[in-house]
């Protein structure tokens, strides 16, 4: 196997106490109130993490407050179901972004797929698609792949499952019209209820950024050493992250930070820099996006000093 890619000084240093107390007077953006426990969330909680190819984690005051991954787990879920259909997910699921929010009620005209993984109907999709014979047994592989990815065991918040369930009336209703439309194969209630424990998993910011570090170093977790999923997946879920992993700001958000991102409405927001690192911030006030304010004003100031950004890096 070759050697992961070195970080540089730069990098192995770097300082994210410092970023924190710089992006913290960013006061701006609202926490989103869809179920009750993400309405109570604290709009002052910040965390930051850094995973680097060789397995180190750096990390910020407040780095292991943990938070339900919510739609930042959309890219996860994509990588498992290419991983356990052998890849026929791509003709499940549309790759193009949609310039709409995340659970606007709408489908591929003349397919019926959902338009990519990261919004709410190609989530609902791809969860439905990994293996297992039922929403137990689906859920429990979700469970084991996330893990995996974050290389540590991690736990359902059931409460946050349980009101995501109950109610998630826009999803059901895309669950509903994708069973109409021959999109998807089982229930449109057990779909729901397995993406509903999916983004109930809690995270905190150093698991999250091994998340992202997993996917950026081509399916190999730097901690474990573990080839969580093949490069093809890594690479085709890295892609999809730099076209919708922001929905609609995807294109200012690939201006301007220009690492492949995806961000979620408990404030949680994953980057990969292809090759180098994973990193996430936890912050729950949110832009009109549904993304983290702080978070996308740290990622910013993280691309540019650690000269990350896909189209301007001078590394090499």
């Amino acid at each position: 196997m070759a050697a992961p890619p070195r970080t540089d000084a730069r990098t192995d240093s770097y300082d994210l106490d410092d970023l924190r107390r710089r992006v913290l007077p960013q006061d701006g953006g609202t926490v989103d109130d869809t179920v009750p426990q993400l309405a109570r969330a604290d709009p002052g909680l910040c965390g930051m993490a850094l995973a680097l190819a060789d397995g180190t984690v750096l990390a910020s005051e407040q780095a292991d407050a943990p938070v339900s991954v919510q739609s930042a787990v959309k890219p996860f879920l994509f990588a498992l179901a290419l991983l356990d259909t052998g890849g026929a997910a791509l003709d499940r699921v549309g790759i193009e972004p949609t310039g709409e929010a995340y659970d606007a009620i709408k489908l591929e005209g003349g397919t019926g797929r959902p338009p990519n993984p990261m919004v709410n109907a190609g989530a609902l999709l791809t969860a439905s698609l990994v293996r297992g014979d039922d929403v137990e047994a689906r859920s429990a592989r979700v469970l084991e792949g996330l893990s995996a990815f974050a290389g540590s065991e991690l736990a359902v918040d059931d409460d946050v499952a349980r009101s995501e369930h109950l109610l998630g009336d826009r999803n059901h209703a895309l669950a509903h019209l994708m069973r109409a439309e021959g999109a998807l194969e089982v229930g449109a209630d057990d779909a729901v209820a397995v993406y509903a424990r999916a983004c109930a998993v809690l995270v905190d910011a150093r698991r999250l950024a091994v998340m992202g570090a997993t996917l950026a170093l081509g399916g190999r977790n730097p901690v474990t050493g573990d080839q969580v999923v093949p490069r093809e997946v890594a690479r085709d879920v890295v892609s999809v992250m730099a076209t919708c992993g922001v929905y609609d700001g995807s294109g200012r958000w690939m201006r301007s930070v220009g690492v492949p991102a995806k961000s979620s409405v408990s404030g949680a927001v994953v980057l990969s820099a292809t090759g180098v690192l994973g990193a996430a911030v936890i912050s729950p006030p949110l832009d009109e996006q549904g993304t983290s304010v702080r978070g996308h004003v740290a990622s910013e100031l993280l691309s540019r000093e650690l000269d990350l950004h896909a189209f301007g890096s001078r590394r090499g």
